[in-house]
């Protein structure tokens, strides 16, 4: 088994989380856990076996391992490491993960999380729940999912564009100033774009800042000329004259709508 099938869009139910000592009793366990997951992140050297498959601990790994699976571990003396036992959620979108993979850069941010949810176990498992979910995304962007064909990956330029218009949608921008962000020119970054999206730069913008403008119409009581600043189209005249094109009435009537 070198991956499993997992779904986060829900927090896991967790059963218990600690720190684990193992060695000292013997060199080898074999066991399974028949409801609950297994995350483990590891301070030693050992061997694993997963569901028959091997695996190589050291210092720095991750292990997340599914119900009902059989283990079984070769210890080199005292073994100390970081776990969770949990349920995760069967719904959702399911992602693929490694059962073992090395926690590289992300390894402090895990260690403070798994801490932290060792930490606030006793008095609040909810907290401790939230912080293991914390990691189990992490856990999960370790590796990045190979794309099944080479254009389902986006250009990391388009990536670095997305990222600058989204931290900077009430400010003024520009394509020029976008495609500089993402170390290319005005004309590659619209022709990257339109491949990944189906769509212009321009028309991305104005689309997030509308969608934007909707939910703090709906779901706030923000004025709506702060609003229309907060989406980058300070003019009150061009903020009407966008609602209406783009979500098909004026800010008042899509307020007034969702009241």
């Amino acid at each position: 088994m070198r991956e499993v099938a997992v779904c986060l869009d829900e927090p896991p139910v967790v059963a218990n989380v600690g720190v684990g000592i193992h060695g000292p009793a013997g060199h080898t366990d074999v066991f399974r856990l028949p409801d609950l997951w297994q995350l483990h992140l590891y301070r030693y050297e050992a061997d694993l076996t997963v569901g028959g498959t091997p695996h190589t601990v050291r210092p720095g790994r991750i292990s997340l391992v599914p119900p009902a699976t059989t283990v079984r571990y070769r210890y080199r003396g005292r073994s100390e490491h970081l776990y969770a036992h949990l349920r995760l959620p069967v719904g959702g979108e399911p992602r693929s993960v490694p059962v073992m993979q090395d926690a590289g850069p992300e390894l402090p941010a895990l260690s403070a999380l798994m801490l932290q949810a060792v930490a606030a176990w006793p008095s609040t498992p909810v907290r401790a729940a939230a912080e293991v979910w914390a990691a189990l995304w992490r856990v999960a962007h370790l590796t990045p999912p190979a794309p099944r064909d080479p254009r389902d990956s986006a250009h990391p330029a388009v990536t670095a564009a997305i990222s600058h218009i989204e931290s900077r949608l009430a400010d003024p921008l520009t394509v020029p100033d976008v495609a500089r962000s993402a170390g290319v020119s005005h004309n590659h970054l619209t022709r990257l774009f339109r491949a990944a999206t189906g769509d212009t730069v321009v028309a991305y913008i104005r689309q997030r800042r509308m969608e934007r403008a909707r939910h703090l119409l709906r779901e706030s009581t923000l004025s709506i000329s702060a609003i229309a600043a907060t989406v980058g189209i300070p003019d009150l005249q061009a903020f009407n004259k966008a609602c209406r094109r783009e979500l098909g009435s004026s800010p008042r009537a899509v307020r007034g709508a969702q009241r």
